[in-house]
């Protein structure tokens, strides 16, 4: 099963050995910036839509505002 795994049958290249740890140290790598960048997205969003809660509230309270006096 693991030399199904690893792509070839015969004994283990130290060559393919190291390359699988260096493509497996690169998809930890992007996952933990998936993680971060999902969480950045998720803070930026919040952030989006509490200013455009706030820019409702002020719209509305334009519109619910007396004229000046001239």
């Amino acid at each position: 099963m693991a030399k199904a795994l690893l792509g070839y049958v015969g004994g283990s290249d130290p060559r393919v050995l190291s390359e699988m740890r260096r493509l497996q140290q690169r998809v930890q790598d992007l996952e933990s910036e998936l993680v971060r960048m999902q969480a950045e997205n998720d803070a930026l969003s919040a952030a989006a839509r509490h200013q455009d809660s706030m820019l409702e509230s002020i719209d509305i309270d334009v519109h619910q505002a007396e004229p000046a006096l001239t």
